[in-house]
């Protein structure tokens, strides 16, 4: 549902939630004097070093410093985003999440609307496991047990049957209430424009649901038993399953196992189910489509290892070479991507049949590194040995990297060309250089002119937010940023730099449209100790701040890391000497607003706005 969680409502979660409980039920907790320890599940360590607090609903590691109560542990180590980490916390005590702005009739509409399609979803996903018990399903039985299936296997993935009659479900479904223009929306019926006709979208199938992240269903895989076309058929686009982001199997895998380290992506359903079969339950697939850059920004959320798994024909080949290049712009420091290439003729489904659980693992782990497959990509139909050969092979490596995001990665893949190339690697890094440049140059040529202050970065990691600022704040690309938009800026790209900040806010001008904005901004940093830009505009997800702040992840720092906080206290100096050149009335007022608006005035405020009275009554 659209808006903001209240602050009021996290606050009363987190006092009811016990993060004994919560931590207790993902790390294995010994009683030690009024606390709990254990080893942490942030770093690698064999003495336990990790304490959980019941008395202050807080956990803490000595050894790493990972710390924070029950939401942020959810985060952390769940990989959950902060508006799933609250409907997790509060799906624990059976109470709803309630959003500022809900009152919107438009908005409860939309909720309501989206809530009836889940529940017209998870009918039919019923109707489906039903009809696969009963004797129109033994087709479908016979054929999962020459599959080799297991009940446990088959009830784990609620693997149903959508019969052969062309008005099964519509008919079912119809008995209970359901309107057929409802069925159609959401992909269950097909509607004929020539003859006005509806009928069942799934005859004679067997029926994978697809499963959202909280197990909900949002879609349906159909697969057919003997050779009749599609082979595979899915639900089209609804309001609630876009094929692009979601991941068959994904629900399950994170089940299985609640520290999964890496996700295998195979081609289908039967890969699936098959891998599970053999106790392999971290294999997730697309949907009819190649691997997008939303699929691994959720795969990256959860785990740091991602295994693209192809069949090693040229067809696999080349939708392994889609996949890198969908990859590599998602490679940040601490992630990894493998290849699988399975002989030919085979699919994860047979191959894990022929040869067993552990060689299957075996090839898993021994997957070509990214960097590897990017070389043998590149040197492909080219003889390294002339200068021509390795001229192309270093283009073409060079035209990947900049792809990559900066970073240790980058620098070692940098560091390998130049001793595959005979390239120095300083002359490397000019060339690098002049390509970005160069690419830069022509995405300027194709939009209006940009600030060196403002381009595209943090937005692309942040799904399902809307990058729309709201009419008080809309400025074009081209248009500088002001001081307080700056830091605004600063804040949202790196959230720990606020602790860089004064501990009061006088320096806040109060004329600038930014100001309220930055002002609650710092309050949830300093409040929340939020570290990630992800995390905060999840935060706001929905909000007409989110929008404004979606407005500002637009736009990339273009500095270096190690300056920005330089570049923050010379824009809160700024501020401080354009708000110290305001007059004695102007200050003096400033400092009742602040005081009556319940911000308390700290030691310094306090002193200042007694010599303010002083010096006021003098002039009188």
């Amino acid at each position: 549902m659209a808006g903001q969680i209240p602050q009021r409502f996290i606050d009363d979660l987190l006092g009811r939630v016990d993060v004994v409980e919560v931590v207790g039920e993902r790390v294995q907790l010994k009683k030690a004097g009024r606390n709990y320890s254990g080893l942490c599940p942030f770093h690698q360590e064999k003495t336990p070093s990790f304490t959980v607090s019941a008395d202050k609903q807080f956990y803490h590691c000595f050894g790493c410093g990972a710390n924070g109560n029950a939401l942020r542990f959810l985060m952390e180590y769940d990989k959950l985003p902060f508006p799933e980490a609250i409907e997790q916390l509060a799906g624990r005590l059976g109470i709803e999440v309630p959003r500022e702005g809900a009152d919107d009739p438009h908005a409860q509409q939309r909720e309501k609307k989206r809530k009836e399609g889940v529940n017209l979803l998870e009918l039919a996903a019923s109707f489906y496991r039903e009809r696969l018990k009963m004797q129109e399903g033994k087709s479908a039985q016979r054929y999962l047990l020459d599959r080799g299936l297991s009940d446990d296997v088959i009830k784990t993935y609620g693997i149903g049957y959508a019969p052969a009659g062309w008005e099964a479900l519509k008919q079912h479904l119809s008995e209970r209430g359901i309107g057929e223009p409802v069925q159609v929306e959401y992909g269950l019926l097909i509607h004929r424009e020539d003859t006005g006709r509806t009928y069942d979208r799934f005859r004679d199938r067997v029926m994978f649901p697809i499963r959202d992240l909280r197990g909900r269903t949002i879609a349906f895989g159909g697969r057919v038993m003997g050779d009749d076309q599609p082979k595979y058929l899915n639900s089209p686009e609804t309001p609630v399953f876009h094929k692009g982001r979601e991941l068959y199997g994904l629900f399950e895998a994170r089940q299985a196992s609640n520290k999964l380290e890496q996700l295998v992506i195979v081609e289908g359903y039967m890969d699936v189910v098959a891998l599970a079969q053999y106790d392999i339950h971290n294999a997730v697939a697309t949907l009819g489509t190649a691997t997008t850059e939303d699929h691994l920004t959720r795969l990256f959320r959860l785990v740091s290892r991602v295994v693209f798994c192809f069949d090693g024909d040229r067809a696999g080949r080349q939708a392994a070479s889609r996949a890198l290049e969908t990859a590599l712009p998602q490679m940040l420091d601490g992630r990894e991507a493998r290849f699988l290439f399975l002989p030919e003729g085979d699919d994860p489904d047979s191959l894990v049949r022929r040869e067993g659980t552990q060689a299957f693992q075996d090839r898993v782990t021994c997957a070509m590194p990214l960097s590897e497959f990017l070389f043998e990509q590149a040197a492909q139909g080219r003889d390294l040995n002339t200068v021509e050969g390795r001229e192309r092979f270093a283009s073409q490596v060079l035209e990947a990297l900049n792809k990559v995001p900066e970073g240790m990665l980058k620098s070692l893949l940098l560091e390998s060309l130049a001793q595959r190339s005979g390239l120095a690697q300083e002359q490397l890094k000019v060339l690098l250089e002049k390509r970005a440049q160069a690419a830069q140059q022509h995405a300027l040529q194709k939009a209006p002119p940009v600030d060196p202050s403002e381009a595209e970065s943090v937005s692309s990691a942040v799904p399902n937010v809307s990058h729309a600022a709201p009419d008080r704040s809309s400025r074009s690309r081209s248009q500088a940023l002001s001081p307080v938009g700056r830091v605004v800026q600063l804040l949202l790209h790196e959230p720990s730099l606020v602790g860089a900040l004064p501990d009061h806010l006088d320096w806040l001008p109060d004329d600038d449209d930014d100001a309220p904005l930055c002002q609650e901004l710092i309050t949830l940093l300093k409040a929340g100790r939020y570290r990630s830009p992800q995390v905060v505009l999840a935060h706001f997800q929905g909000s007409q701040q989110g929008q404004a702040l979606a407005a500002f992840a637009k736009r990339d720092l273009l500095i270096a890391k190690a300056d920005r906080e330089a570049e923050l206290n010379g824009l809160v100096e700024h501020l401080q000497y354009v708000h110290r050149q305001r007059s004695p009335q102007e200050e003096y007022e400033a400092l009742l607003a602040q005081e009556r608006a319940g911000q308390k005035l700290d030691k310094e405020q306090r002193q200042r706005l007694a010599s303010l009275i002083m010096e006021l009554a003098q002039r009188q």
